[in-house]
């Protein structure tokens, strides 16, 4: 396990990230507040460089890379959202990325990944460890491995969507009570935590996930790391669907967290399509995962002040308009 990251890496993040990231808008007064009986403030991950919050991450690990680093080039491995971003923040910088990405991630992942200039290496999600495949890349090349989430810079990185919702809900004269935060392996959680814990620490920090794959709902309850099933039924959530909170996220979010969230594919589909249709909004099943939780009545929000990260909104043309023919 790598050092633990504080409030200060945050802020070291932010002020790398300046110039370079985006401070998307926290969307506030929207029939959401009538609908739930809270105020729902939306943080717009969906409008970040690459179309989710990973771009953060990345661009404040890459950046501090030696020159003798960045020559060599650096090795990632995701299901699409982490690639984007790590391809992205390398282009910017001069950077070889090659990226590690199952051969059943979504079209518009993978293309995107390759238009960065990223060289792409499918694996067999079910057969085949990307981690182990990563690792020997980076080893034959000589390579830097960029985490997805159990990384101090990347999580300090992350952890700058905290610190804006924090500034931002202030800057609305609004004091959070909750924040829901949809999670994989943690990294945008802890980082958010973080941020929030030091700026906002009257408010709960919330992990969503789909069902069957909540491994943070029930490791956050059990106290100790939980695998998910490898016999679980799939979900259309693919951006979340990491086997085991990570080390180093979960030393970080079991104390800051008050407990986690899980909502059904079918809950997912109904929260694209209200924001799609209500609020005018494309998020992708990951990132729709806190709306859904919110939606579903999971958190009792009714009088309270709930800030929610819509993390990505990368999702097939194909799919959105299935939902929205059939939902």
């Amino acid at each position: 396990m790598t050092r633990i990251p504080v409030f200060d890496d945050v802020r070291a993040a932010a002020r790398r990230l300046e110039g370079h990231a985006r401070r998307t808008p926290l969307l506030a007064d929207t029939p959401l507040d009538g609908l739930t009986g809270g105020r729902i403030l939306l943080k717009l991950e969906t409008l970040q460089h690459t179309g989710s919050f990973k771009f953060r991450g990345a661009w404040n690990r890459l950046v501090q890379l030696s020159a003798a680093e960045r020559a060599a080039g650096v090795v990632a491995f995701s299901s699409g959202n982490h690639a984007q971003g790590v391809a992205e923040a390398a282009r910017r910088l001069g950077i070889h990325a090659t990226i590690v990405m199952p051969s059943d991630a979504p079209r518009i992942k993978l293309q995107n990944t390759r238009d960065m200039g990223a060289e792409i290496v499918e694996y067999d999600r079910v057969r085949e460890s990307r981690e182990q495949i990563a690792a020997r890349l980076a080893t034959e090349r000589g390579a830097t491995l960029v985490p997805s989430y159990d990384d101090a810079d990347i999580i300090a990185g992350q952890g700058t969507t905290g610190l804006e919702i924090a500034e931002q809900a202030a800057e609305l004269g609004l004091t959070l009570d909750d924040v829901v935060v949809c999670c994989s392996g943690g990294g945008l959680t802890a980082g958010i935590a973080i941020a929030i814990a030091t700026l906002a620490p009257q408010a709960g920090n919330w992990s969503a996930e789909p069902e069957a794959h909540d491994d943070y709902r029930r490791s956050l309850a059990a106290g100790r790391r939980q695998r998910n099933d490898p016999g679980a039924p799939p979900s259309f959530c693919d951006a979340l669907l990491a086997p085991i909170p990570g080390e180093l996220t979960f030393a970080i979010n079991q104390p800051l967290l008050r407990g986690g969230l899980a909502v059904s594919d079918d809950e997912v589909r109904q929260a694209i399509v209200f924001a799609a249709r209500t609020l005018k909004l494309v998020v992708e099943p990951g990132g729709a995962v806190a709306l859904a939780a919110v939606l579903a009545g999971r958190l009792d929000v009714h009088g309270r002040t709930v800030a929610v990260t819509l993390s990505g909104g990368n999702i097939e043309d194909v799919l959105l308009a299935g939902l929205l023919a059939t939902t």
